[in-house]
């Protein structure tokens, strides 16, 4: 389905970790604030408080929380994590032993950062991409980056699949685009409108169209 548009990078770093995280990432939005630590002085574990910690770093990094394994992140995310807490980094697996925890972590998270889910705010996210594709000329990698950080800023979590993204990109720039005809053609007046259709026929004694003349004709690969 359409993500064919996608690079293999933009699929790649949909809600996942790369390899490794910028230090300005790590302080952007892995250093705890007061809410956090906060939040953090009801936790006794040491695990329960780095685990807790990640995920909340992580879900304002990537828009998710991490669902399979917690403590699957890279090694500069723990660490830098675990330097604030003055604990030991090794003690992450131990957030595992109880499954439940990183879900009601998650949960909890959300109610502190107002985050909401995509389906709940899919309109917003669908009226701020109309209104970049009808104001730029941006492609549907530029929209679907545009829409990523959108979601970030403005607290709401990234669909888990990324064709619902996909598939809402294409629709908005089909429908942009239909729009933006209509409004052209709405404008041109009637003459206009004919002058332009007959640059579409093709002559009798010709193989293209007037308008196709005008196209620069592309040619292949020049042979090295």
């Amino acid at each position: 389905m359409p993500v064919d548009f996608l690079s293999d990078e933009q699929v790649a770093r949909y809600r996942r970790f790369r390899p490794e995280v910028s230090v300005a990432e790590l302080e952007r939005f892995f250093r705890l604030d007061v809410k956090a630590l906060q939040a953090l002085a009801g936790k006794r574990r040491p695990a329960t408080k780095l685990g807790w910690a990640v995920q909340w770093g992580t879900v304002r990094m990537l828009g998710t929380f991490l669902a399979e394994d917690p403590p699957d992140v890279p090694r500069d995310v723990l660490e830098f994590v675990a330097e604030q807490l003055d604990i030991n980094p090794a003690c992450a697996p131990e957030y595992l032993t109880r499954p439940k925890t990183a879900y009601e972590h998650a949960w909890e998270i959300r109610d502190l950062l107002e985050l909401s889910e995509f389906s709940k705010r899919e309109q917003e996210v669908r009226d701020y991409l109309a209104a970049r594709a009808w104001s730029t000329i941006e492609g549907p990698r530029a929209l679907f980056d545009r829409a990523v950080v959108h979601m970030l800023r403005e607290g709401i979590l990234l669909p888990a699949g990324i064709t619902t993204l996909t598939r809402l990109i294409s629709e908005v720039r089909r429908a942009e685009h239909a729009r933006l005809y209509r409004t052209l053609a709405e404008r041109a007046g009637p003459e206009l409108r004919a002058r332009l259709a007959d640059l579409l026929q093709v002559p009798a004694d010709r193989r293209v169209s007037e308008l196709d003349g005008y196209v620069p004709r592309r040619r292949g690969p020049r042979a090295e």
